[in-house]
Parts: C-alpha cells; sequence; structure tokens
C-alpha cells in the first residue's frame, strides 16, 4: 500500500496523465489480475483509513476520526486474528498509527511521517510512541522499505504461510523522488485536468474552497527563501505571473514530482513481483497493491485528500491470485476499506469476528456479485476546517448526496473552533463523472434527493453511527434536514 498514490496517477484509470505514467509493473499486475473501478475509502484521511483496513470498522466504531487519534494496541485487527490461526505477520515502512502496531511478529516502521531520504525505521527494539525513535537506513525510502520486505520474507519460517503488509511513504507530500527519476518529464508540459480553473466559487457550485494549488505555491516559495531542503526541485518562483500562471506553473511541478515519485513505487512492486516468481511463491500468493485513498492533482483546483469528491474517495486497488481470479477483468461493484480485511481473512480460511463491519468481496473478484451486494456506501469526514467542512454523504453508481454538517464536534484534530453554514451537494455520476456541477438546488432532482436523504438516514442507523451523534449534530440535523 502507498500513501495517497491517487489512481489518476496509476495510468490504468484513464485521465490526462495516463500516457505519461511509469507504471510497467501496476501494468502488470493488472493484466493478470482484476482492477477495482469503485473501491472507496470512509472517511478520506490517512490515520482512518488505514485503521480501518486493520480494524475492519468505520471510524465511529474503532474511534480513530483524524490525523490526531492513535490505534489502540488492544484493538483487534486483521493481523492478529492471522497470527493466531498460524500465519506469520510483518509489517515493513509507513504505519501512521502513532501506539505500536500489535498481531505482527515482525515490524520495522516509519517514525510518522518518515522521511523519503535515508529514513528511519523503527522496531520492536528501538519503539517510541508517535514521531520518535529508529535507526538509519540508507536509500531512498520506497527502495529501503521494498528491500526490508523482501529480506523478512527470505527469512521467515518457510513451512508457515504468512501476510507481509509493505507500505510506501510515496507518494505522500513532499513528492520526493530518487535521483533516478529526477530528468523524466524534463522538457515537458503535461495535460491539465478540465476543472484546473475552477476558482473558488467558480462555476461548479460548490460550497467550499478546498485545499487549493496554490497552498503548494506558498510552501515551494517560503521554501525557496529559507533555503530548506524539505522539498525537491527548488527554487519556486512566481514573480510577474497572474493568478492563472500561477495555478499553471504549480500544477506542473506538483504533478511532475508526483509522478517521479511515484515511479520509484513502481519500480519495487516489480522487485516484489520477481522475488515471488524466482521463489516459486507467486501462483500461491494473494498480491494486492492498493493505497490509502485518493489525492487531487489539480482537480476543482485543489491538492490532497479529504473530500468526498471522487478523485479523494476513490482507492486505486489490483488484485492477483493465479488459483482463483481471472486475468484482465475490471468489476464496478462498491467496495470498501473496511472490506479488505474480510477478504484476507476468507482467503486465509478464517472467520472474521462480529466485530467487523465489512464483507468479503471473494466472490465478486470471481464475477459471481452476490445479489444482496451493497448499492451504496456510506461516508464521513471528521476533521473540520473552514476551507474543507466536517461532512457526511451516500454514493450509488450513479448519484451522490454529500451533507456540508460544519461543525468540529469537540474531536481532536479539527482545524478550527468555528462552524461554517451547513450545505448541501449533489451529484449525478452518470452525466456528471467530474462532478463538474451541483445540482441540488435543480427542481428536476428533488424526487432522487428526497430518496437519497432517506437512504442517508436509514445507513446512519443500520451502520451504528447515529447512536454517536452530539447534541450539537442533532440540532444540526434537525434544522437542515429538509
Amino acid at each position: 500500500m502507498s500513501d495517497d498514490h491517487t489512481s489518476q496517477a496509476w495510468g490504468i484509470y484513464g485521465g490526462v496523465l495516463e500516457k505519461y505514467v511509469i507504471n510497467k509493473n501496476i501494468k502488470r499486475l493488472a493484466a493478470e489480475g482484476v482492477v477495482l473501478e469503485n473501491a472507496f475509502c470512509t472517511n478520506s484521511i490517512c490515520v482512518p483509513s488505514r485503521a480501518s483496513i486493520l480494524t475492519g470498522q468505520y471510524s465511529h466504531k474503532n474511534q480513530v476520526y483524524t490525523l490526531t487519534d492513535a490505534l489502540e494496541s488492544d484493538k483487534l485487527n486483521v493481523a492478529k486474528i492471522l497470527r493466531s490461526s498460524g500465519y506469520q505477520t510483518a509489517l515493513v515502512g509507513k504505519w501512521h498509527l502513532k501506539k505500536q502496531p500489535s498481531g505482527f511478529d515482525y515490524f520495522n516502521v516509519l517514525p510518522g511521517q518518515g522521511r523519503y531520504n535515508n529514513p528511519l525505521l523503527k522496531d520492536i527494539h528501538n519503539w517510541e510512541d508517535g514521531n520518535k525513535g529508529g535507526k538509519v537506513f540508507d536509500g531512498f525510502s520506497s527502495d529501503v522499505i521494498m528491500d526490508e520486505s523482501i529480506k523478512w520474507l527470505d527469512q521467515r519460517d518457510k513451512d508457515k504461510p504468512f501476510m507481509l503488509m509493505t507500505h510506501f511513504k510515496a507518494t505522500h507530500e513532499p513528492f520526493d523522488y530518487p535521483d533516478r527519476f529526477k530528468n523524466l518529464f524534463d522538457g515537458e508540459t503535461l495535460p491539465e485536468p478540465e476543472s484546473l480553473l475552477d476558482f473558488y466559487p467558480g462555476k461548479s457550485g460548490r460550497t467550499f474552497e478546498g485545499q487549493i494549488l496554490e497552498i503548494l505555491t506558498e510552501r515551494w516559495t517560503k521554501a525557496t527563501q529559507t533555503k530548506s531542503n524539505r522539498y525537491p526541485g527548488l527554487p519556486f518562483d512566481t514573480e510577474g505571473l497572474d493568478s492563472i500562471q500561477i495555478r499553471k506553473k504549480t500544477y506542473q511541478k506538483f504533478v511532475k514530482d508526483f509522478l517521479r515519485c511515484a515511479a520509484a513505487i513502481d519500480d519495487n512492486i516489480g522487485k516484489m513481483h520477481d522475488y515471488l516468481e524466482d521463489n516459486n511463491l507467486a501462483d500461491n500468493t494473494v498480491i494486492i497493491y492498493t493505497a490509502d485513498q485518493g489525492y487531487f492533482l489539480g482537480e476543482h483546483g485543489m491538492m490532497d485528500k479529504r473530500m468526498f469528491l471522487e478523485e479523494s474517495l476513490r482507492m486505486p486497488f489490483v488484485i492477483k491470485y493465479p488459483k482463483e481470479i481471472p486475468a484482465g477483468k475490471r468489476i464496478d461493484d462498491i467496495i470498501l476499506n473496511i472490506d479488505f480485511p474480510s477478504l484476507i481473512l476468507d482467503y486465509a480460511g478464517v472467520s472474521q469476528p462480529d466485530s467487523f463491519q465489512g464483507k468479503s468481496f471473494r466472490s465478486n473478484l470471481m464475477l459471481e456479485t452476490p445479489s444482496d451486494w451493497r448499492k451504496n456506501m456510506y461516508y464521513r469526514y471528521y476533521a473540520h476546517a473552514e476551507n474543507r467542512p466536517s461532512h457526511m454523504g451516500i454514493r450509488t453508481n450513479q448519484h451522490k448526496l454529500i451533507f456540508y454538517y460544519g461543525h468540529p464536534l469537540g474531536l481532536k484534530g479539527t482545524y478550527t473552533k468555528k462552524t461554517t453554514p451547513p450545505a448541501w451537494e449533489y451529484y449525478d455520476l452518470e452525466n456528471d463523472p467530474m462532478e463538474l456541477s451541483n445540482q441540488y438546488n435543480n427542481i428536476e432532482n428533488k424526487k432522487i434527493i428526497s430518496q437519497l436523504k432517506r437512504d442517508l438516514l436509514n445507513l446512519r442507523t443500520k451502520l451504528g453511527d447515529e447512536k454517536t451523534d452530539s447534541d450539537e449534530l442533532k440540532v444540526i440535523l434537525e434544522n437542515h434536514w429538509e
């Protein structure tokens, strides 16, 4: 799993960057396995999504709501279950859940976000909570993380089955890359997304600004002035440029850095694939590559994630298992991050515990979708900020409804105590897949919006989120749920 490696940068999901992505090994996995078209996170931010992937629970159940929260070591997770069922379990690379990993026979993880060059990794012998601790490993982080993963594979007990989680820091900001890719895209102008110049409020009818690209402009300019080495490819300046030129220049640096960083992931996916083949493990090993959520690459003029819009919500996902999964197929079923551990347990022949809220999609991968498979999904983001308010929503294959309730609710890890005016957005994904026009106030959509509101309430009740509502949220819902 990578961090923020969004579907637009995989080169197998279409998009304007498709022809520019370095993706030989991702394409190979896709050709030999199944690609999920509609895999989604339930809370688009790193720490909560990672907690859901381990616990099989929504944020309101595992209580990991924001970046500030930690996954408590006594929490039941997929690694603990597999370990108690005879599997060897290991985790190498990005952890980001603050407390010591539990359920793993072996772990060697980055402190906090970690660093790209000569990263620190910490194991049980030098563990400290949070961003502390670790030993230096020479090299670029993606290379180091894969090399250490393969080293564990080589030293494991060959008579026992295993589960290995290899988690890259890439492609997280500051989007650094190894020297072998520093000249990639030199002299080229990469194509832009249709909504790059969607300056707030723009023509889309969106009700929030989001994290606009100029945030990166400001960070790079400041790093240039202070001679900081945090970001690659400096100096950067926008002197004499107008607002459109600034956004376009920022976009070009941003996307080139992002794709250079991602190219190192693809290299290392190839290393793992080769190791499994060379050691006669490829046919009997389930190989999954995914990311913890999506990321905006200039769409709607934004960067980062956090929102219920498609680029942020979608988790790219490819899986290969030659014994059972057909090659070169794609499925449209709505799959959630809470389903991932259920699938893993299913392949291991282990029953999932009652605490898991997801479902195994093993049958779906064999193109035999169960008749009762979900037709919609529930999403909720808690880390309230004025430019990206806290919100909840429902998505079907065609429709999306978002309610920005805009209140921090006293949670840790929110960015302001100020509330924002509650607002609604509705998108017809069949006719507007890029979500370029909020159609909530279009009278023609009144009937479907009313149905979506009812379905959203039902989902909240069914999943148990309604029980966690604070008095403040209850008042907001009562006053704005027309």
